[in-house]
C-alpha cells in the first residue's frame, strides 16, 4: 500500500478497541469501509456513520468520523433525517439483518421507496449475534436455534427482493471476506444517488458459524457464485465455461462448447436498466439451484428524496413573502432594527 493511501486509511480509524469477536467478519467490513472511504479521497468531516442496535452497530465507534449509535431499527429513520437536514454529509446506515428486517423493517423499506441518499450496509449472517443465538429473518427454515429448537418454520426474507419490491434502485451483494469485491461495491454504493443497499454475506463465528461456508470456500467458490459486471457475459465457473441463458423467462445454467452454445448465448449483464424484472431474477439465485450472484445487481436512476426536499423548501421560499433574518442578511435588502 502506497504511503500516502496509507495515511488516507488511517485517518478513518478511532481509538477505541475494536470489541468483536476474534475471526468475526465484522472485522474485514469495517476494513473494506475504511479502504472505500479513503480510495475516495472523502474528507471525514464530511461523512456520518450511523447505525441502529446488534453486533454491526457497534462499528460507528471504530470510525473517526461523525457516527450516531441509535435505537433497534430506528438507524434508517435517524440516517434520514440526517441526511435530509445536511445533503452534503455522506451518510453510512450500518445494520443487521435482525436490526433492519425485524423491528426496523418499516422503516428500510420506506427508506428505499423514498430513494434518500444513504449507504446501506446491511449485515448478514442470519442470526441474532448480540442476543446470543437466536434465528433472524433472513435465517434458513428448518434453521435450528435457541428461539427456534425444532427448527424455524417461516420463510427467511431475501435481502435483494425485498429492496427491489421496495422499488430499490440500488442492491449489490458481496462476501465479509473478498475486501477487494466489497471496496468495488461499496463505491458504486456510494456514487449512486440514492438508496443503496449493500448486503454483505457475513459470518459469526460463535452462533452460526460457516452458515455461508458452502458458496465462499475456496474449493467450491467460483461454481457457486457469480461475480456480475455491467455490459459483461454472466459467466462463471473454475474454468470460466458456465454462464446464464435467458430462455422465455426463465433463467437457465448452460455450459459454453456444449449443444452448440457460444459466448454470444449468454445473457449480458444490465446493472442500470430501469425494469427490474431480470435484476429481481439475478437477486434470487440461490445455491444448490443456480449460483449466488455478487457484485452490483441493479443501479438505476430515479428522483432522489433530499435532493427533491431542498428544491422544494428552495421554490416555496422564493415565492413566498415572508422573509427571514438569513434572507435579508444575504440578499442584501435594506432593513432596521427598532
Amino acid at each position: 500500500m502506497a504511503e500516502n493511501t496509507k495515511q488516507a486509511f488511517l485517518q478513518f480509524k478511532s481509538d477505541q478497541n475494536v470489541r468483536w469477536c476474534p475471526g468475526c467478519g465484522d472485522h474485514a467490513i469495517l476494513n473494506a469501509i475504511q479502504k472505500t472511504m479513503a480510495d475516495m479521497e472523502v474528507p471525514k468531516e464530511d461523512v456520518a456513520v450511523i447505525s441502529g442496535i446488534g453486533c454491526s452497530s457497534r462499528l460507528p465507534y471504530y470510525m473517526n468520523t461523525y457516527g450516531f449509535h441509535t435505537i433497534h431499527g430506528r438507524a434508517s429513520a435517524m440516517a434520514s433525517g440526517v441526511k435530509v437536514a445536511n445533503p452534503k454529509l455522506q451518510v453510512w446506515q450500518i445494520t443487521g439483518d435482525g436490526d433492519a428486517l425485524a423491528i426496523g423493517g418499516n422503516h428500510f423499506i420506506h427508506t428505499i421507496r423514498r430513494n434518500i441518499d444513504l449507504n446501506v450496509i446491511l449485515f448478514n449472517n442470519q442470526i441474532y449475534g448480540l442476543t446470543k443465538g437466536q434465528y433472524s429473518p433472513t435465517s434458513k427454515r428448518g434453521f435450528v436455534s435457541k428461539t427456534s429448537p425444532f427448527g424455524t418454520i417461516e420463510y427467511p426474507f431475501r435481502p435483494g427482493e425485498l429492496t427491489i419490491g421496495a422499488r430499490g434502485y440500488f442492491f449489490a451483494r458481496t462476501i465479509d471476506k473478498e475486501i477487494k469485491l466489497s471496496v468495488s461495491v461499496m463505491t458504486a454504493a456510494a456514487r449512486h444517488e440514492g438508496t443503496s443497499i449493500v448486503e454483505v454475506l457475513q459470518n459469526c463465528v460463535i452462533y452460526n458459524n460457516n452458515t455461508h461456508q458452502e458458496i465462499t470456500d475456496k474449493a467450491h467458490k467460483d461454481d457457486r457464485t457469480i461475480i456480475l459486471e455491467h455490459g459483461k457475459p454472466m459467466i462463471f465457473g473454475k474454468e470460466r465455461n458456465k454462464g446464464l441463458k435467458l430462455e422465455g423467462i426463465t433463467l437457465k445454467i448452460v455450459t459454453i462448447g456444449e449443444n452448440g452454445i457460444t459466448e454470444k448465448d449468454i445473457l449480458v449483464h444490465d446493472a442500470h436498466c430501469d425494469d427490474p424484472t431480470i435484476q429481481l431474477k439475478l437477486a434470487d439465485m440461490e445455491y444448490p439451484d443456480f449460483p449466488v450472484a455478487l457484485g452490483v445487481i441493479r443501479d438505476a436512476k430515479a428522483p432522489v428524496y433530499d435532493q427533491c426536499a431542498r428544491l422544494q423548501i428552495d421554490q416555496i421560499k422564493e415565492k413566498s413573502k415572508i422573509k427571514t433574518f438569513h434572507d435579508l442578511v444575504t440578499t442584501g435588502d435594506v432593513w432596521e432594527v427598532k
